[in-house]
């Protein structure tokens, strides 16, 4: 157990982050560890069972992203440097991962190898020219963000942001110490120290930075993750409120006074969308025409309500948080 003690200071400076590149190491991990878990993370089947025939076809199941992120274990502090806003957008975090030093990346590659054992041909070519080769690495990552956590970002960022909006909410009510004490069963806060039950490494305030950084995931698994790189402050991820009502179907009755507003079509269209689809299939399933489909689209694109992401040669549209709003107060008039 690991125990980190808290100042005055550190607790002032206690804040919540929504990162979406610990979205992207935390999914990772849990769709390359499923596959030897059938049993494991039920409430994320849905996603799996979609996103993982998309990540196979792009390679990433083989690429970088599966060298860097094991299923378990250390990976490379280098792709989760300390975020510098509450919700930075992922080319910000990205473009800090870029900014990496070498000796840093050179660092947690040694480190993974200790670990994990002889790094791939990829790695290794990491370790010798990191300037040139971490680029790639972030081509991969945006390349994957498009296909398995951009068309699901809607949900998944309302469910982060209603976490920390509650977690905020118990700070006023009953004060940091509850809130940290609320966070996980691994996690635990007592005589101004937080106990972390399940981390090995010795874990105190000379070696890990001032304040704590709290990271909600929609994809955390029983463990809670942490990144301790000073002169950063600590990272703590855990999982989120709620989350495994993101991949739950939201209603979709009483859509008749939004057809009203937006045209039958585009509002079945809207509905069908609770998962994210391609033009191909929304016409099979709605029985309109291909180009029917594109153009009513393109038109909710236009005003907002879908998104449109890149899946190799297709496109998957996706509803946003402007039409998940519109469809529940739909359902609910």
């Amino acid at each position: 157990m690991a125990e980190l003690a808290f100042s005055a200071g550190d607790l002032a400076q206690v804040r919540f982050v929504v990162s979406p590149m610990w979205q992207v190491v935390t999914s990772f991990r849990l769709l390359s560890g499923h596959a030897g878990r059938a049993a494991a993370s039920p409430a994320h089947r849905p996603w799996i069972e979609q996103v993982r025939p998309r990540v196979a076809a792009a390679g990433l199941d083989r690429g970088w992203l599966a060298g860097l992120i094991p299923p378990a274990g250390f990976f490379p502090y280098f792709l989760n440097p300390a975020p510098t806003g509450a919700a930075p957008a992922l080319a910000t975090e990205l473009a800090a991962v870029q900014d990496a030093s070498a000796d840093r990346i050179r660092r947690d590659l040694d480190h993974l190898e200790h670990h994990q054992g002889r790094l791939d041909p990829r790695l290794r070519s990491l370790h010798q020219d990191p300037e040139t080769r971490l680029a790639r690495v972030a081509e991969e990552i945006h390349t994957y963000w498009e296909l398995a956590i951009a068309p699901y970002w809607a949900r998944i960022r309302a469910a982060l942001d209603t976490d920390v909006f509650h977690r905020a909410h118990q700070v006023a009510e009953h004060g940091a110490g509850h809130v940290l004490n609320d966070l996980h069963s691994a996690v635990r806060w007592d005589g101004g120290k937080l106990h972390l039950t399940r981390r090995s490494r010795p874990l105190s305030r000379t070696a890990a930075g001032p304040g704590l950084l709290l990271v909600p995931s929609a994809f955390t698994g029983p463990r809670v993750p942490t990144r301790v790189a000073p002169p950063e402050p600590p990272q703590l991820v855990y999982p989120a409120r709620g989350t495994g009502s993101i991949w739950t179907p939201r209603p979709t009755t009483g859509t008749d006074a939004l057809a009203a507003v937006l045209g039958r079509s585009r509002t079945r269209l809207l509905t069908e969308l609770d998962t994210p689809d391609s033009t191909t299939r929304l016409a099979h399933r709605t029985g309109l025409s291909p180009a029917a489909v594109s153009r009513y689209l393109t038109a909710l694109r236009d005003a907002g309500l879908v998104s449109a992401h890149r899946a190799g040669r297709s496109v998957l549209y996706a509803r946003t948080a402007a039409a998940e709003t519109l469809l529940e107060a739909a359902s609910t008039a």
